[in-house]
């Protein structure tokens, strides 16, 4: 049986889950995650798109263009307006805003993407694999991410 993962918005209106492990969990210092977290990063957790449902209330919708030119839709609670998820236009994943798990703490990050556009002051001390931008092929991040898992979840 499969573990079920959950969170929601700030004020409590949206609730999700998904039932699968991540496929991958990194940092993302781009634009648009700076912007979404008011911070100078996002967490990512990367599951299937077939696994993640919104289990309590309704979500709001915006398309956005990601810094790599790809367009992409984003899932926010209309109450508070706590962006929870992406959806790339293509493929068949989701990417949770990892701030919005009630346990934030279960998934370990397995490098930074889109460091050419880091705050200058962010000390990457860490020791994670860093990408300019983001690896053309996904299956990269996956695979960090399957050779890390074990020491993620000890």
């Amino acid at each position: 049986m499969s573990k079920s993962y959950v969170g929601g918005c700030l004020c409590g209106a949206l609730r999700y889950e998904f039932i699968t492990e991540p496929t991958t969990v990194y940092i993302c210092h781009c634009t648009e995650c700076q912007k979404v977290s008011a911070s100078a990063f996002g967490v990512s957790v990367r599951v299937s798109a077939e696994s993640f449902n919104i289990t309590q209330g309704e979500d709001k919708s915006i398309e956005t263009v990601a810094d790599s030119g790809r367009t992409k839709t984003g899932f926010f609670c209309p109450e508070c307006g706590i962006r929870i998820v992406n959806k790339p236009n293509s493929g068949d994943l989701v990417v949770i805003k990892a701030g919005t798990l009630d346990n934030p703490n279960l998934f370990r990050p397995i490098a930074h993407i889109w460091t050419q556009s880091a705050q200058s002051w962010f000390p990457f001390a860490d020791g994670l694999p860093k990408f300019k931008k983001a690896p053309e092929d996904v299956k990269e991040l996956n695979k960090l991410w399957s050779n890390n898992i074990l020491k993620v979840n000890q």
